[in-house]
């Protein structure tokens, strides 16, 4: 059976946003080998250049430590708790200056890590096909992307794609909070109505798109439940079954 007001919703559509870690390529095990990584950068350059001040050498700053202190800080500046470049810099500095770093060094120090966490965390490997997918689906719709990761997006290909981007925990409010969709959706100029948002978490993509009126798209591994679907919601098992989901609508 044609399901009309799907079809009708969809040929409304003027915009697509996309969440973009575990959406357009897999997340996993960027994380563990970025935070992992930047530690180990600082540890080794920190301790060369301690040396050639015959200096006393820094012990490395262990994960678990680096962790809990990011926690805690983001437990007490809870309106930056999901801006995660921030939190690990200023946490850097003060595991820095407790291990008796000067003020001025450590500070200098956790900047050039966070360089390098920057430069690992967009060390990442699109689906096949999206980067395809969204050239083609760039001249049809206006596209934006929200996230709450700190993947530094304008220095990937991907991005040229994209019209509009916004990272949600560096203005403050981190998904599922509304505003970095109401801020998208202004920028696009583009009514609720008029946009589908497309990521793969139901918590911070799926529920607050359609408590705006937005359309969603689930991008849900094959275990996930199955149970049924509300009203402008569709479940996908990749985002580039997304293309074929618009023509069978536009079609209909």
């Amino acid at each position: 059976m044609i399901d009309h007001a799907a079809a009708d919703d969809f040929r409304r559509l003027k915009a697509i946003t996309f969440d973009l870690d575990d959406t357009l390529w897999d997340n996993s095990g960027v994380m563990q080998r970025t935070e992992q990584g930047h530690v180990d950068w600082l540890t080794e350059h920190l301790g060369a250049w301690q040396r050639g001040r015959e200096e006393p050498l820094t012990p490395p700053i262990a994960l678990a430590d680096y962790l809990r202190e990011r926690q805690a800080l983001a437990r007490r500046s809870w309106s930056r708790r999901g801006d995660f470049s921030w939190l690990r810099e200023r946490t850097l500095t003060q595991l820095l200056e407790e291990s008796g770093v000067n003020r001025a060094a450590a500070h200098w120090w956790a900047a050039l890590a966070m360089q390098r966490f920057h430069a690992l965390r967009i060390l990442v490997t699109p689906f096949p096909d999206t980067d395809a997918m969204l050239k083609r689906l760039k001249g049809r719709y206006r596209l934006g992307s929200i996230t709450n990761g700190n993947v530094a997006f304008h220095r990937l290909p991907l991005a040229r794609h994209f019209q509009a981007r916004i990272a949600a925990g560096e203005m403050f409010a981190p998904k599922p909070d509304p505003r970095p969709f109401l801020a998208m959706l202004a920028r696009l100029q583009v009514k609720a109505g008029e946009t589908l948002h497309v990521g793969d978490s139901w918590e911070e993509d799926v529920l607050p798109a359609i408590r705006l009126g937005m359309r969603a798209i689930w991008i849900a591994p094959p275990e996930a439940e199955t149970a049924p679907l509300p009203r402008g919601v569709t479940r996908l098992a990749r985002v580039t079954e997304l293309e074929a989901l618009l023509a069978e609508h536009q079609d209909q």
